[in-house]
């Protein structure tokens, strides 16, 4: 009775006749089209960044940034109020100069299904800029203070990372070559920034199919 042995490269040893035959190698996918694709792209379809200032991410170096940094001799939790609040006065300005919409978020919106109109509107005018402007309540990881008397009797205040429910603006752009992207930024110390590119129309646009053909 003939027994068959698989060997390497392909081959198989047929006991009883002392003969070697050759084999057909098993084909793959990739191995047929390898001779067919003409075009082969790869890229993201989606770039999702984190923004952060390395030197604001523990309570030390947000005593320091307000004593040292702005220069007030008692780190107080009023001074980051204060920050914030001229950041959000900024963006109503910025806003108001450039006729850019401002919509508040609710709870239950889903924010590229509310913004893709404006974001529309911005595509038409073929020209990249702020499509719109979001306003949500959303909870971050940022800083909040605890007060302790010092023995002077003057009050001093420690700051720690806990979740609270802040202000974040979501300023959605349209670029000529990336297409829709967003850029969400946190209202309350350290700020937090998040990055959301969505690249798939710069993977299309940017090739000429013509020049392929």
């Amino acid at each position: 009775m003939n027994q068959f042995w698989h060997g390497t490269g392909g081959l198989a040893w047929i006991a009883g006749c002392g003969k070697a035959v050759g084999m057909a190698e098993t084909v793959t996918v990739n191995d047929l089209l390898d001779a067919h694709v003409t075009l082969d792209l790869e890229c993201l379809d989606r770039i999702y960044l984190n923004g952060y200032v390395p030197a604001l991410q523990v309570g030390g170096q947000v005593v320091s940034f307000m004593t040292q940094h702005l220069g007030y001799p008692i780190p107080s939790p009023a001074i980051l109020e204060k920050i914030g609040g001229g950041f959000r006065r900024a963006v109503s300005a910025f806003a108001g100069a450039g006729h850019i919409p401002v919509v508040r978020f609710s709870k239950t919106d889903r924010k590229i299904d509310v913004m893709r109109r404006h974001l529309a509107v911005q595509e038409a005018t073929g020209r990249s800029g702020v499509a719109a402007i979001g306003v949500a309540q959303e909870f971050q990881n940022v800083f909040a203070a605890s007060r302790r008397q010092g023995a002077n009797g003057i009050p001093w205040f420690s700051f720690t990372k806990a979740d609270r429910r802040v202000t974040c603006f979501y300023f959605y752009l349209w670029d000529s070559d990336f297409g829709p992207a967003f850029i969400k930024v946190c209202a309350y110390f350290p700020y937090p920034v998040k990055v959301w590119v969505f690249s798939e129309l710069f993977k299309i646009t940017k090739v000429d199919v013509a020049q392929l053909s």
